[in-house]
């Protein structure tokens, strides 16, 4: 079977990294590697990587920082160079993996005719979990079949071989403006290259909602990220923007749910809702468990 190395990128993640990694170490076949990507963070994520490596001595926990540039792009790329793994894993710092994540991902580069993939998601801090998970598996193999050659790969949830990454990490963006979905872009350049990217429904991680707490005009930037990544590649293709619409239509009802269970759990416990977590506007290293196709 081929080994998995794990990548998270992080920036200020000293809330959700602790149990991330718990979650990396509690696997049925271990990880070849766990690599956490600090980018810049000012809170204690550092110091808790470094707890989690001192209480998980064999698990292969390593904290590499990447302080040249701020930015989810340069510390994905950094983490992946950094893996030695056949297949290196990639999630968000706040992502919950199932406990076979590693084991699906073993069966499915042994088996499967691609060199990258992704899997369905169940959102953690959303009500009717499993209902969820299988309208996010049911939307995404559709999204794979109106794809065709540009399968699209998430980063809260993806894999790819190492060869394949070595073979496309020069084509792909730098991004410096933080114009785009950084997976999309790989997922390009995988096709370019005439690489192929699969789907594995058994992969499967759990992930936060959040970016749904975003000011409408910030989540309405972070979704037209579609776009923009596919006109940068000089790729027009209406079928390929079905995230988009998928994105902006629930966003309306979710967002306000998520409002009004805020407000009701803190006049419940006596105090103001929080402020948003994330913002489409954010350029952070963490994705901030994102809602992405």
């Amino acid at each position: 079977m081929p080994t998995v190395s794990l990548v998270i990128p992080a920036y200020n993640e000293e809330e959700s990294i602790g149990k991330c990694l718990i979650g990396a170490v509690e696997q049925t076949v271990p990880f070849h590697e766990i690599i956490v990507v600090d980018n810049k963070s000012t809170d204690g994520t550092r110091a808790a990587v470094e707890a989690m490596i001192t209480a998980f001595p064999d698990a292969g926990i390593r904290l590499v920082t990447q302080d040249a540039e701020q930015g989810i792009t340069p510390t994905r790329n950094a983490g992946f160079n950094a893996a030695t793994g056949d297949v290196i894993g990639r999630i968000d710092a706040d992502t919950a993996l199932f406990p076979d994540w590693v084991e699906q991902v073993q069966r499915a580069f042994s088996t499967g005719d691609f060199v990258a993939a992704s899997g369905p998601v169940e959102y953690y801090d959303m009500p009717l979990r499993r209902l969820g998970h299988k309208a996010d598996d049911g939307f995404r193999k559709i999204q794979v079949k109106l794809a065709g050659d540009y399968v699209f790969l998430f980063g809260t949830n993806m894999a790819i071989t190492r060869a394949a990454w070595i073979a496309v990490r020069d084509d792909t963006c730098a991004d410096r403006e933080d114009l785009m979905h950084e997976d999309l872009d790989l997922a390009v350049h995988l096709a370019l290259r005439g690489l192929k990217v699969g789907y594995v429904s058994s992969m499967v991680v759990g992930m936060s909602a959040r970016r749904l707490d975003s000011a409408p005009k910030d989540y309405f930037y972070y979704v037209e990220r579609f776009k923009r990544t596919y006109e940068a590649h000089g790729i027009r293709d209406v079928r390929l923007l079905a995230p988009m619409a998928v994105f902006l239509g629930i966003y309306p009802a979710l967002h306000l749910e998520r409002q009004l269970r805020e407000h009701r759990t803190a006049r419940e416990w006596g105090g103001a809702p929080k402020a948003p977590v994330a913002t489409a506007s954010d350029s952070s290293a963490s994705d901030g468990g994102a809602v992405t196709a």
